[in-house]
């Protein structure tokens, strides 16, 4: 005796096979992938940013590639990442922290061990790039001048020990 499946079986089986489908296909597609997981800095929608972000460079240090993001005016070189930039941080209006110019663009040097924080300074929006000191140097920051240099001056620069000592 044959027996048929009832509407409601079938219906359960169609919607379990197309959601392990998709399912499936999500997976394959996430490994697939070379997107790097990044969050926006909070002012990423800046027009500015943009500019700069069509100017970065698709290497850095000669030797490491840029991936892809998944993150508005963010960007992230080598694989794992020894490099990652964020594009519209929170401007620094005054520091103590190392001050420096490379190639007419201002940037704030905060040493964390194994990692370098650069932040633009006198740019508006700031640029924030982080550095793995153990697989690259600040070429970096010297290869991401020129799309920086893009963003619009706020007046603020580094300051030589000599401009504040009276």
């Amino acid at each position: 005796m044959d027996t048929v499946p009832s509407p409601s079986r079938t219906t359960s089986r169609r919607t379990l096979a197309i959601a392990t489908a998709a399912v499936a296909l999500a997976a394959g597609l996430t490994g697939c992938t070379n997107a790097v997981a990044m969050s926006p800095a909070p002012s990423a929608n800046a027009a500015a940013c943009a500019t700069a972000q069509v100017r970065l460079p698709a290497a850095v240090d000669t030797k490491f590639d840029l991936r892809n993001t998944n993150a508005q005016s963010t960007a992230a070189w080598g694989d794992p990442e020894v490099a990652i930039y964020h594009c519209g941080v929170a401007v620094p209006t005054v520091s103590d922290l190392p001050c420096f110019d490379q190639g007419g663009v201002d940037w704030i040097r905060d040493d964390r061990g194994d990692r370098v924080v650069y932040t633009t300074f006198g740019r508006s929006p700031a640029v924030q790039v982080v550095i793995d000191t153990t697989k690259t140097t600040n070429q970096v920051v010297q290869d991401l001048t020129d799309a920086v240099a893009t963003l619009p001056k706020d007046g603020h620069k580094c300051l030589d020990p000599s401009d504040v000592q009276g």
